[in-house]
């Protein structure tokens, strides 16, 4: 405790007047707390509502409290305290969860349980924050007085007291102190290295990286390795041996049940590789939280921190980085009155602190943009501070020299490990090979993928699917047309071609003829609004140009066959692209033409350009050099990619006819949100992505692993090896030299630890009896729990049910798709608050890592069975014939999501956990991916509430 007993709880004896703090307001779901100079008490939701709306009040997410009471997000005021934002100010770039209980944990307080408690802890909360900065070893305390003085006079609530505390200490007198918020002028330049140069072929044995593996694990304070583990090592060692031919690589298919330690061992073989040849290890995953857990066990290899950031990097996509240059230009306008500067200045705060400017799933706080309510336009958030529409200027940016992503990309090219994802890996080696094709260089950034571990790998297929499809949407051309030309309506930050171009095309006629071309194509392509324009709710089509005529007439099409029911108000809608309509038809034509009219002065464009690299080698600045590479590799995307795709999906509605590639699936989408029409497509994707995925990663690379802890189908009766899904959807079938496999049974007792239930008598397609199951399950096992829905609008039923009568037992509950808040923040609301509730979908699913009680319940409102759509019925009818039935395929994917989930559910020997799956109809094979001891129980309801409730009772 921080309060002198003898006193009123969050009264300070001889506090300053800077520690004179307002009450705190705690409302967790159907409860609220006032912690005040007179101590912690209950309080009603009448008396909630007029302390949030009158202030002044101490609040742990603005936005959430208010939707909590039923009231709309409020806007900054004096009176309304955010103490997460005093936390975003006092401790930037470090980890909270957006609560009193998240809160109370990263300052070191015990877990608050119940209203009172978090109330309470939220003012303590705010008193260590103001008294930390008052700590003479407070670092940085000039800049943050600095800014702090700007945020004040804006408005911040925070303001007087946090300048108060920061001047409890010698703080120096300055005349002219500036606004603190150019801080892209106090981060570090990178600085160019000599070229590494091509890896080394040695390699690396199995009793070496067994012997690696015991290091790691002597660094990291554990007990020598357990046979499972050290056999993976030493297996992994296979696909970093040197390959013998081209295009021939070393692959291995590699299972390892929860608990065997794989992270561990494969980065043994891995950083051996690594060190012999003066190479870099890629390390792809598909979660950010995974990408996260992988960069702290690095810790392991290279345990002091500064060797730890040069040998060990995290990489990901151009868009998950702060842009300086967005940061200036959201500063300057907020300084103008047109947007948030105390947003903004914490955004800056932030980028000072930033191990690598990284905005999803770094050292970001997702939930900063979204505690007030401030216009989308004017967030300082992840939206508005990427690099998301490819404006790139590279060398003319004047942040150039500060750049995160420049700083990150030289960063991998030296590293030994680098840490990324899928999709990174697999559009990147896409655009390198279409270089290569060509016979240009290959971009840099993935031209040493030598030695790839796919972590994650039951996901490789669905990446390759994403990174290998094309689609020519409203929204995808009006992004074209926004790179080309530039931002045309008021307020929009942007830049086009001409503004990033036009002065290294000046002294080429021919460069600036292309250009100037290019932009007046452009034209053609769909501006804003043109979702509104050909799907507008009153039916009054008014589409501008052929490309939006196209799409106007494709939204005909679907509806025509198609019908606008709730399950397609929920997934949209979707035809079969043949037999194609005339208007679709001739609409295409047109659509083609435009799009090549387009085309064709960007790739003169690109010759020009290439042309000025070459003629003018011997004069070019290195920073117009730099600069006309980055258009390039931009150009390139575009000109050679993209735009030949469309053209391509275009072309082929009359060169096949009705008769469709037999290669991929063509057909005509329609994306809706509130029963209105977002977006309108015409998609192609490929029958099978593994085509591509050999091609363009597997093939080329020397060694490839690809792991999971659900990768083979041990209940899959119609194949004759378990593996053999597996190889399809990685691509190994497709190579010469067959993969190896390697299949470790998890180390855990699940038989002793885990009970598995089908509920027998709830009705899944009744959201009353499915919340009632819910309700009972949740509260027999007093939290901790996490309910899994294949459907948002099940989802949201259910919560409006579950939410009050959980809230009665002291439960929270949270949703995804119903809180304001993005899933990272709800799973770490959820892993730091033991007895909480979690309802999601199967992104929670996918990326959950919660050990420990906070996770002791699962439940599944239905067997998760892929959707049915106009892809998985293609691919079903290709790729089902590894099996004897039809069924098969189904039962293989529902089986991996089933097991999947199993495995969030016990992560640690001493967890406990009960697995329910409300679908009486969910045939026992489903489950037959589930580790051994896990057996399956069918029973009602009332049984399984009582055997969740005695055998949670003392976890």
């Amino acid at each position: 405790m921080i309060s002198d007993p003898s006193l009123p709880t969050g009264a300070v004896s001889g506090a300053p007047p800077w520690l004179d703090l307002p009450p705190a307001l705690a409302t967790p779901p159907g409860a609220g707390a006032v912690c005040d100079d007179q101590g912690a008490r209950r309080i009603g939701r009448g008396a909630a509502e007029g302390l949030l709306t009158g202030g002044p009040v101490l609040v742990a997410h603005a936005a959430l409290t208010a939707r909590r009471l039923g009231l709309a997000a409020p806007p900054r005021s004096r009176d309304l305290m955010d103490v997460l934002e005093l936390f975003a100010f006092v401790r930037p770039a470090r980890f909270c969860a957006p609560s009193p209980t998240g809160l109370a944990l990263a300052l070191g307080l015990a877990e608050p349980k119940g209203a009172e408690a978090q109330a309470q802890a939220l003012r303590e909360s705010a008193t260590l924050l103001l008294k930390e900065m008052a700590d003479p070893a407070w670092p940085g305390r000039e800049a943050a007085v600095t800014l702090a003085e700007t945020m004040d006079r804006a408005g911040w609530a925070w303001g007087p007291r946090v300048l108060d505390a920061l001047r409890a200490q010698p703080v120096r007198d300055r005349q002219h102190r500036g606004s603190g918020l150019d801080v892209w002028s106090r981060l570090p330049e990178w600085e160019d290295e000599a070229p590494r140069g091509e890896a080394g072929s040695a390699p690396v044995d199995s009793e070496s990286a067994r012997i690696r593996l015991e290091k790691l694990l002597q660094a990291a304070g554990l007990d020598e390795a357990r046979p499972a583990q050290s056999d993976y090592a030493a297996e992994a060692a296979y696909a970093f041996s040197p390959r013998d031919e081209a295009g021939r690589p070393r692959m291995l298919l590699a299972e390892a049940g929860t608990g065997t330690g794989k992270t561990l061992g494969y980065l043994a073989p891995a950083s051996l590789w690594a060190e012999r040849n003066a190479g870099a290890a890629w390390v792809s995953t598909y979660t950010r939280a995974l990408q996260r857990q992988i960069d702290r066990e690095s810790a392991s290899l290279w345990p002091d921190p500064a060797e730890r950031k040069r040998k060990a990097v995290v990489r990901k996509g151009r868009e998950n980085y702060l842009c300086l240059l967005n940061l200036q230009e959201m500063v300057q306008a907020a300084q103008l009155g047109t947007g948030d500067l105390i947003g903004a200045a914490l955004a800056a705060r932030w980028a000072l602190h930033s191990r690598d400017g990284d905005m999803t799933g770094g050292d970001w706080p997702g939930w900063l943009p979204g505690l007030f309510a401030v216009a989308p336009a004017h967030q300082a958030g992840a939206a508005n501070l990427v690099d998301r529409r490819g404006e790139c200027v590279h060398a003319a940016c004047p942040h150039y020299r500060t750049c995160f992503v420049e700083k990150t990309i030289r960063a991998s090219r030296r590293a030994d490990l680098v840490i990324a994802n899928h999709a990174l890996v697999m559009t990147q080696a896409a655009f390198d090979g279409a270089r290569t094709a060509r016979g240009q260089k290959q971009d840099g950034e993935t031209a040493a993928l030598k030695r790839i571990v796919f972590d994650e790998g039951h996901h490789l297929f669905d990446a390759a699917d994403s990174a290998f499809s094309a689609a020519l949407s409203g929204q995808e051309a009006a992004e074209l047309r926004r790179w080309i030309r530039g931002p045309e309506g008021r307020g929009r930050r942007g830049r086009g071609l001409e503004q990033r171009l036009g002065d290294l095309c000046a002294d080429s006629e021919a460069a600036t003829k292309a250009l100037n071309d290019a932009i007046r194509a452009a034209a053609e392509l769909p501006g804003d609004g043109v979702s509104a324009r050909i799907g507008a709710a009153t039916g009054e089509v008014n589409p501008i140009g052929p490309i939006e005529r196209f799409l106007a007439a494709a939204l005909d099409q679907l509806r025509a066959r198609t019908s606008e029911t709730s399950a397609g108000a929920e997934f949209g809608l979707e035809c079969a692209l043949r037999p194609v309509t005339e208007p679709v038809l001739d609409t295409a034509r047109e659509a083609a033409r435009a799009l090549a009219n387009v085309e064709a002065p960007l790739l003169a464009l690109s010759r020009r350009l290439e042309d000025i690299l070459d003629d003018e080698a011997d004069v070019l600045e290195p920073s117009s050099r730099a600069r006309i590479e980055g258009a390039l590799r931009g150009l390139d995307r575009r000109a050679r990619m993209t735009l030949p795709a469309w053209r391509a999906m275009l072309a082929a509605l009359e060169e096949t006819g009705d008769e469709p590639d037999p290669d991929f699936v063509d057909w005509l989408s329609a994306e809706t949100a509130f029963g209105r029409i977002h977006d309108v497509a015409l998609r192609r994707h490929w029958i099978d992505p593994t085509v591509p995925l050999e091609a363009a990663v597997i093939a080329p690379s020397h060694g490839v692993l690809v792991t999971s802890a659900t990768l083979s189908d041990a209940g899959g009766m119609e194949c004759a090896d378990p593996f053999d899904l597996a190889r399809m959807r990685t691509g190994a079938a497709r190579l010469i030299d067959p993969a190896r496999t390697l299949k470790l049974d998890s180390p855990f007792d699940y038989e002793a630890n885990s009970r598995v239930i089908v509920v027998t008598d709830v009705a899944k397609d009744d959201p009353r009896q499915t919340a009632a199951a819910m309700r009972e399950l949740f509260l027999a096992s007093g939290g901790g729990a996490l309910g899994l829905f294949t459907a948002i609008r099940r989802l949201r039923a259910i919560y409006e049910r579950l939410g009050p009568e959980l809230a009665k037992a002291g439960l929270p509950l949270y949703a995804q798709h119903v809180d304001p808040l993005e899933i990272g923040a709800l799973v770490d609301m959820f892993r730091v608050e033991q007895d909480s509730c979690l309802l999601g979908t199967d992104a929670v699913r996918d990326g959950v890592d919660v050990p420990g009680r906070s996770l002791r319940l699962l439940v599944f409102d239905r067997a998760p069975w892929p959707r049915p759509d106009l892809l998985h019925k293609a691919r079903r009818e290709r790729l089902g014939g590894l099996f004897d039935r039809g069924r098969g395929y189904d039962d293989a994917l529902a089986r991996g999501r089933i097991a999947q989930a199993f495995g969030r559910l016990i992560r640690r020997a001493d967890d406990r956990g009960v697995f329910v799956m409300l679908d009486a109809a969910s045939p026992t094979r489903l489950f037959a991916g589930l580790p051994p001891g896990a057996e399956v129980m069918r029973m009602g309801l009332a049984e399984a509430v009582e055997l969740t409730r005695g055998f949670l009772g003392d976890s």
